[in-house]
């Protein structure tokens, strides 16, 4: 027993002297020095506030001002502010100038050069042929055959072959002038010197002269109104004309283009619109003015036959309304030759062709077109284009003509 209590006694002691060797190193650990005191004491402020003008000065407790008490800003004038500057108007496009278009009088003589250029070759190969010492059959066969090469026909080539072999055989002599006589003579007999060939624009009432322009799309159709309008213009007639070709989007701004050349008002419809009802107020307004021809352009489409007659004699009927139509006349492209004719046939199916224009003459078309169209028809060509140009619609004049074909 005393054994155990003088263990614990020297455990006791062992951690006591332990203990206090830990807090005698602890008491010998140094401190920072004391810093002398300050006689004035420092305080520490919260970071302030950003001010925002003087309105940050304003006192919490101030009282509050209404927003009809708040005067707000005026905005002075900046040197540098941009000045907005307004677009000048656009000006209105200046009117076209009128033109005066070139006398008709004697026009076909004055283009003969160009339509000699190409048409001369009818008449210098017959010249050829009939100036040979001897005219067998074969040479008669070549005559035929430079004559249905040149369009004429199969009827009319074999009238003027009989003729000319009458003539050679009673001639006797053949002498370059008197071949030349003796082929414009029966020339001229072919091509018609009795007929009546003025464009008929004079009504006898007091209404203007109606005419009416009809042929498919291709020949020239619209142009030809135009320029025939150019025709009348410089003839000293005053012109309205009627843009009833609905079915070509173009036509009509065609037409009316025509027109401001001369002075001559165009009536217009909507694109597809009714063709009649355009030609009715084109009549109208002719009346109205005072015009003394209103010129009617067709459409120009073969779809059928019915159609064809439908529309054409629809605006035959609503035009005759107002007055009688004094000219129909059938616009043909020279240079198709004997396949116009078939269209021709068709057209004087359904209206009464009083007139013939042939177009393109100055081209590749064979002058015996003229012969072989008015044998079809039974109807004058009035009027032929030979060229491009706005003044190349001339009066159909057969002495011109034949003297073309033949030559100098």
């Amino acid at each position: 027993m005393e054994i155990v209590i003088l263990a614990v006694v020297i455990a006791v002691v062992v951690v006591g002297a332990i203990g206090g060797l830990v807090v005698g190193s602890r008491k010998k650990k140094r401190l920072p020095p004391a810093k002398a005191p300050s006689s004035t004491p420092t305080i520490t402020r919260p970071p302030a506030e950003p001010h925002v003008g003087d309105e940050a000065e304003t006192p919490h407790d101030e009282p509050r001002r209404t927003i009809e008490e708040v005067d707000l800003p005026v905005a002075e004038p900046s040197a540098s502010a941009p000045v907005v500057v307004e677009p000048p108007a656009p000006e209105a496009p200046p009117a076209p100038e009128i033109e005066t278009p070139e006398p008709t009088a004697g026009r076909l003589v004055r283009l003969r050069t160009r339509l000699s250029r190409s048409q001369n070759a009818l008449g210098k190969g017959l010249l050829t042929l009939l100036s040979r010492e001897h005219l067998d059959e074969d040479t008669w066969e070549e005559i035929e055959d430079t004559l249905l090469t040149a369009d004429v026909g199969v009827a009319p080539t074999q009238e003027l072959v009989e003729r000319l072999r009458e003539r050679v055989r009673v001639l006797g002599t053949r002498t370059p002038e008197e071949l030349r006589t003796l082929l414009r003579e029966e020339l001229l007999a072919l091509v018609g010197t009795d007929v009546d060939r003025a464009v008929k624009t004079e009504s006898g009432l007091e209404t203007p002269g109606i005419v009416m322009v009809v042929g498919v799309n291709g020949t020239g159709k619209t142009t030809t109104t135009g320029k025939l309008a150019r025709v009348l213009v410089a003839d000293g007639r005053s012109v309205v004309l009627g843009a009833a070709d609905t079915f070509r989007a173009a036509a009509a701004d065609q037409l009316q283009t025509w027109g401001e050349r001369v002075g001559a008002r165009t009536v217009r419809g909507p694109e597809g619109g009714d063709p009649a009802s355009i030609a009715f107020d084109a009549v109208k307004e002719g009346i109205a003015d005072g015009a003394d021809v209103v010129l009617i352009d067709t459409a120009g489409r073969l779809h059928t036959k019915t159609g064809l007659m439908d529309e054409l004699g629809k605006v035959k009927r609503v035009v005759e309304k107002h007055a009688p139509l004094d000219e129909v006349l059938l616009v043909l492209d020279a240079t198709t030759g004997q396949n116009g004719l078939v269209q021709a046939r068709v057209f004087a199916e359904v209206v009464d062709i009083t007139g013939i224009v042939l177009t393109k003459l100055d081209g590749t078309a064979k002058g015996g077109i003229v012969v072989a169209v008015q044998r079809e028809l039974g109807v004058p060509v009035k009027l032929v284009g030979l060229g491009e140009g706005a003044d190349d619609l001339a009066p159909f004049e057969p002495e011109a003509f034949v003297d073309a074909l033949i030559g100098d």
